[in-house]
């Protein structure tokens, strides 16, 4: 007799139909055994994708007690060149002997004042393209350089409180990528920014 109607002829009896069905879980088991590392692959990859793309909550800005310094960025950064000799390979008209501390957001983040003064600078100035100096008093004077064109939203003569908005982060001037270059001087003179923002309780990168 042909196996197709033996078959036929089994799942007509309560017992044929039970060994059929035990056939067929078992079958259907061994499948997904098999299939599980090829489902698993593509949502482990499809898990990663996720978490690297996910964007870090901005931190809220660390003010000093007395509220008198803070960061001139918001949130965390990147850190470019630090103070002292820093030659840019690649990059012909970039200054070797670096004045200041660069850091990095994005091109547009806001850019804020690091301490309470008046603005001396707004705009173009030598080869830090769009920037804005603050006097603070006692020979303090703070530079923020690099910002987009037509972003400035404070001008000459004007009082400024700690954390007032500046402009955008950009790459304007003698520049090398969208960065903010942060520059302190005393009596005109540039110092480290590091120290002295740590002196204030406010440790840079």
């Amino acid at each position: 007799m042909p196996a197709p109607v033996i078959a036929a002829a089994a799942l007509r009896t309560r017992t044929g139909r039970k060994i059929a069905i035990g056939a067929i879980i078992g079958i259907l088991a061994l499948v997904g055994v098999a299939l599980s590392p090829l489902i698993a692959i593509p949502f482990a990859v499809a898990g990663s994708a996720i978490t690297s793309t996910t964007e870090k909550v901005d931190a809220a800005p660390v003010i000093t007690s007395d509220g008198t310094w803070q960061y001139p960025l918001k949130g965390d950064y990147f850190k470019g060149r630090g103070f002292g000799y820093n030659p840019v390979h690649g990059c012909s008209y970039c200054s070797t002997n670096h004045m200041g501390y660069d850091m990095a957001r994005a091109c547009g983040a806001p850019v804020y004042a690091a301490g309470v003064g008046r603005v001396i600078t707004a705009g173009a100035y030598q080869g830090y393209g769009n920037a804005v100096r603050i006097d603070h008093g006692h020979g303090v004077v703070t530079l923020y350089g690099h910002m987009q064109w037509s972003s400035l939203r404070v001008r000459v003569g004007q009082q400024v409180a700690t954390g007032t908005p500046l402009g955008a982060e950009g790459n304007t001037g003698r520049s090398f990528g969208c960065h903010l270059h942060f520059e302190v001087r005393k009596s005109g003179t540039p110092v480290d920014p590091q120290p002295f923002m740590a002196a204030h309780g406010l440790h840079l990168k």
